[in-house]
């Protein structure tokens, strides 16, 4: 069983930053795909990056060139970098961590955005 922590939401005005931190329990991080998700009131959870093991990075179009995801294995972290930050980001940021077939979430950390 992996435990994925979350921290470093908040309130932040538009156009400002966040960096959200995902430190996972165990010893598998470095072979798994990692990775946020977000979920907006009324909404589905949608994929905000992901990164695989080899380093390989995915990110959603509305957050491109302005999130950075990425990983330290040393540390079994897992970092999202969100500048540029806008309203409609405003959401429960989901830890996401992926190895062969089993999936794993964190609890969600809120960050939201003012306009």
């Amino acid at each position: 069983q992996v435990q994925l922590v979350e921290s470093g939401g908040g309130l932040v005005q538009a156009g400002g930053s966040l960096r959200l931190s995902c430190a996972a329990s165990g010893s598998a991080f470095r072979l798994s795909d990692v990775g946020w998700y977000r979920q907006a009131p009324g909404n589905q959870r949608e994929l905000v990056a992901i990164v695989a093991r080899g380093g390989s990075t995915n990110y959603a179009d509305s957050v491109k060139g302005r999130f950075t995801i990425s990983r330290d294995n040393d540390k079994n972290t897992v970092y999202l970098q969100m500048d540029s930050l806008k309203p409609e980001d405003t959401a429960v940021y989901y830890c996401y961590l992926r190895i062969i077939t089993a999936e794993f979430w964190g609890q969600g950390t809120q960050v939201t955005v003012s306009s």
